[in-house]
């Protein structure tokens, strides 16, 4: 790896980190970085989760006042999405990616929809009579850890949409306890990337670089930013991703 790819690769890991804290889009900065140093779509998919571990450990030191009190439900959510990193990392390694690829775009415009919706369907579902089972999502957790542990781009997206749909808390808290609970799936993932995987290690240690000082950073500015611009940003730039894989 020359000197200018792995400076690309610092500065992509910053990206990474920043938008991955603040929006659940790492991969949409890091995974095409990864490629444009020449790694192919499996290695550079393998290496970004891996990588992103970074991002993992700065945006839990960043949110720590976000953090506080919410232990007790971010060690269920930690389970869940483990079995879900899991059960995903299994999917890529014995399955062709491109099946799973399909559904990519469809469940990052889903999760964005939820998000822009997400005052709509609170005032919906409080007209209900009867509560959803505890199980069903506990399921849906579940499911989005599996997505992160396969492919990762957006999860944090439909974890945020599905976390935002059952609390009224500060959209800061919820990301923060959003960015460990995917971050458990990518985890989980990862470790077996590393045994099994052709994880590329000068890549890692540079993308991980930038994404330890950018999720850092990310948690630090959600503070500031208003609830509604930022969640409507994010639920954008969502549907922006999900088009440009779809016709990509």
């Amino acid at each position: 790896m020359s000197a200018g790819e792995a400076a690309l690769l610092v500065l992509a890991g910053v990206g990474a980190g920043l938008t991955g804290s603040i929006a659940g889009l790492a991969s949409l900065v890091s995974y095409p970085a990864l490629l444009a140093t020449g790694l192919s779509p499996l290695a550079a998919n393998v290496t970004n989760t891996v990588a992103l571990f970074g991002n993992s450990v700065g945006t839990t030191i960043g949110s720590r006042r976000e953090l506080t009190g919410q232990w007790p439900r971010i060690r269920t959510l930690m389970l869940l999405c483990a079995i879900g990193g899991a059960l995903g990392a299994v999917l890529l390694l014995v399955t062709d990616e491109s099946v799973f690829e399909a559904v990519v775009p469809w469940l990052i415009a889903l999760g964005s929809v939820l998000l822009l919706a997400r005052d709509r369907l609170r005032a919906w579902s409080a007209t209900r009579r009867t509560t959803p089972p505890a199980w069903r999502g506990r399921l849906v957790v579940v499911g989005v850890g599996v997505y992160g542990g396969y492919f990762g781009a957006a999860s944090g997206i439909i974890m945020l949409a599905v976390l935002a749909l059952r609390t009224s808390e500060p959209l800061a808290v919820t990301n923060a306890v959003k960015n460990v609970a995917t971050s458990t799936a990518n985890l989980v993932a990862a470790l077996a990337y590393v045994v099994l995987a052709p994880v590329h290690w000068p890549s890692v240690a540079a993308l991980a670089a930038g994404a330890l000082v950018g999720g850092w950073i990310g948690p630090q500015v959600v503070r500031v930013l208003p609830e509604r611009p930022l969640r409507w940003a994010v639920g954008v730039a969502g549907l922006g991703l999900a088009a440009a894989l779809l016709v990509g």
